[in-house]
C-alpha cells in the first residue's frame, strides 16, 4: 500500500472516531480515581431513556429487611441508590437515607442487618453505616480496610456483626463499635494462579502495579488526548488557511502553528507508540470474544504486582451465609462456592454448584424448606444441597453446568420474600410486585458509573445489539489509526533515507 492510501486511512479513521477515543481517555481517567470522583452525581434525565429507572430495574431493589424499631411492621428496600422505608403491601415509599452520603457511589447499598439488640446496620461499597433511631439517622463506622477495599457483603449470625470485602473478612461483636480484620484460610486446592483475564484488565488500568501504574495509564491517556486534538488541528487549520479573507501576515502565524501542531502531532505519536498500543490492545481484549478465552486461563500472577499477594482471597470474595441445614458457612467467591464449619477451617470447594454470572452472586437466600436460591445475571435457580439437584426457578428445568454469556434470559438483580408475594427483580425488567415511585426514574448516578459506562460503550444506545460488539471493533479501528500512522512515518523516513543516499 503506497503511503497516500496509507494517509487517507490515517486521516479518516482518526476523525470519524476521535470523539469515541476521547471519551475513551477522559472516561478511562474517571474511572482510576473513583474516590476522587465519588461524590459527583449525574441525574439520570440528561441520560438516554435505557438508563431512567423503571418499574424497580436497573439493580434498584437488591433486596430488603425487617426492622420494626422505626415503624412497627415496617420493611426497608435497598439497593443501587439508597434505601427505601415501606410495608408488607408496598403501599407507600419512604425516602430513608437521612445521613448518607450525598454521592450516588456512596449509597450503593450492598447488605443490610439487624442484631439481637435491634441495631441496624447497612454495607455501602466503600462504609458500614449504623443507624440511630433517637436522630433518625445514618452514621458511618469506622473500618479500616486493607487499601480501602470495596464491601461486597453484611450479615449477622447469632450476636456477629459480619462484613465481607473482597479480600478479608471483618468481624465486629457487642456493642459493635470496632471491626477485627480476619484473613481466611487458603482454600483446598490453591495453587496461586490467578485468571489471566484479570491480570490483563489490572494492566489496561495499570492497577497491576498501584498508583505507579494507574498515573503512568492517566499519562497514556492524556498522550492519546493530545494526539486526537492535534490530528482535528492539522485537518481543520488548513482550510481556515486557504481562506482569501484573512490577510498575509495572519496566514504566516497560521502556516507556523500548523507546523509546529503537526511536529508535536508526529513527535508524540512515534515515541509513545508501544505504550497506545499497549493501551489499546489490552482494552480490546477485556470484551467477547477475547475475553471468554481469557477468563479460563490461570496463570501465576507477575511478581511484584498487586496481584502478588500472600492472602489467597485477594480481591476474590464476594457473598458469605451461614446454611441452619448444613450448619456450615457457605462462602461465594469470583470462582465458585466453598464451605467451612468454622470461619477458622480451610474452605472446601462446593461442587455441582448452581451456574453464576462472571459478574458475581445477586441472591443468596435460604429458604424455610432449606433450599438455596442463587441468583445472578444468569439466571435465578432453586439449590438443595442435600441432594445436589440444581432447578431453573422459572421453568423447573436442570440448571445447566456452565453459566454462558454475562447476561442471560433473566439478569436478577435482587430478591425479597417479605412482600405479601415474592419480589423478583431483573436488572432490564424490574419487578412488578409494587408500583415504583415516579420520583425515583430521574435519581441520579454516580460520575464513576456514568465513566464506565461510556467506556465500555453501553451508552451509545443508537447502536442498538451493536453495543455488545463496540469495544471489538473500537480497539480494531483504534489500533489501525496508530498503526497507520507508524507506517506514514516508517515511509517517510524510508524515502528521506533514499533521496540521501542518492544524492
Amino acid at each position: 500500500m503506497n503511503t497516500q492510501r496509507w494517509r487517507k486511512q490515517h486521516k479518516w479513521v482518526g476523525l470519524l472516531f476521535s470523539f469515541f477515543i476521547l471519551m475513551f481517555c477522559v472516561s478511562g481517567i474517571v474511572l482510576n480515581h473513583r474516590t476522587l470522583f465519588a461524590d459527583y452525581n449525574i441525574s439520570r434525565k440528561w441520560l438516554p431513556e435505557a438508563y431512567r429507572f423503571k418499574n424497580w430495574n436497573g439493580g434498584l431493589l437488591r433486596g430488603a429487611i425487617c426492622y420494626n424499631h422505626s415503624v412497627p411492621g415496617s420493611i426497608l428496600l435497598y439497593g443501587n441508590s439508597g434505601i427505601w422505608q415501606t410495608d408488607s403491601t408496598a403501599s407507600t415509599i419512604k425516602d430513608f437515607n437521612t445521613g448518607l452520603p450525598e454521592g450516588a457511589d456512596y449509597r450503593q447499598i450492598r447488605s443490610m442487618a439487624s442484631t439481637p439488640d435491634d441495631q441496624l446496620f447497612a454495607c455501602g461499597q466503600f462504609n458500614v453505616f449504623r443507624f440511630n433511631p433517637h436522630k433518625r439517622v445514618w452514621e458511618a463506622l469506622p473500618l479500616a480496610t486493607a487499601q480501602q477495599e470495596r464491601l461486597t457483603d453484611m450479615i449477622c449470625h447469632k450476636d456477629s456483626l459480619l462484613v465481607l470485602g473482597r479480600s478479608y473478612l471483618y468481624l465486629a461483636l457487642p456493642p459493635y463499635r470496632e471491626f477485627k480484620q480476619i484473613a481466611l484460610q487458603a482454600p483446598q486446592g490453591y495453587t496461586g494462579k490467578v485468571s489471566l483475564f484479570r491480570i490483563v484488565w489490572l494492566a489496561h488500568s495499570g492497577e497491576l502495579l498501584g498508583i505507579a501504574g494507574k498515573i503512568l495509564v492517566d499519562c497514556i491517556g492524556i498522550i492519546l488526548i493530545i494526539l486526537c486534538i492535534t490530528g482535528i488541528i492539522h485537518w481543520i487549520l488548513p482550510q481556515y488557511i486557504r481562506r482569501k479573507t484573512i490577510n498575509q501576515q495572519t496566514r504566516k502565524r497560521m502556516a507556523g502553528l500548523l507546523k509546529r501542531n503537526l511536529s508535536l502531532h508526529d513527535k508524540t505519536g512515534r515515541y509513545t507508540l508501544v505504550l497506545t498500543l499497549f493501551l489499546c490492545i489490552t482494552g480490546w481484549c477485556l470484551r467477547p470474544p477475547v475475553l471468554l478465552a481469557l477468563v479460563y486461563s490461570k496463570v501465576c500472577p507477575p511478581p511484584g504486582s498487586v496481584l502478588d499477594s500472600p492472602n489467597a482471597w485477594n480481591d476474590c470474595l464476594r457473598m458469605l451465609r451461614y446454611d441452619t441445614r448444613q450448619n456450615e458457612w457457605l462462602l461465594s467467591a469470583s470462582d465458585g462456592f466453598y464451605r467451612m464449619r468454622e470461619l477458622t477451617d480451610t474452605p472446601q470447594p462446593v461442587h455441582q454448584a448452581p451456574p453464576v454470572s462472571i459478574m458475581g452472586v445477586n441472591v443468596f437466600e435460604q429458604n424455610a424448606d432449606g433450599n438455596w436460591l442463587i441468583g445472578s445475571f444468569s439466571g435465578l435457580y432453586e439449590w438443595n444441597r442435600t441432594t445436589g439437584t440444581r432447578t431453573d426457578y422459572f421453568t423447573g428445568q436442570p440448571a445447566p453446568n456452565k453459566s454462558g454469556p454475562p447476561f442471560g434470559q433473566h439478569a436478577i438483580a435482587g430478591y425479597s420474600s417479605l412482600f405479601t408475594r415474592p419480589c423478583i427483580a431483573d436488572y432490564q425488567q424490574g419487578s412488578d410486585f409494587a408500583p415504583m415511585p415516579a420520583f425515583m426514574e430521574h435519581l441520579p448516578v454516580s460520575l464513576w458509573n456514568l465513566a464506565l459506562e461510556i467506556h465500555n460503550g453501553r451508552i451509545y444506545t443508537a447502536l442498538g445489539p451493536a453495543t455488545i460488539v463496540y469495544i471489538f471493533i473500537a480497539g480494531i479501528l483504534t489500533v489501525w489509526c496508530i498503526y497507520s500512522g507508524y507506517k506514514i512515518r516508517i515511509k517517510k523516513r524510508t524515502r528521506n533515507s533514499s533521496q540521501h543516499f542518492n544524492n
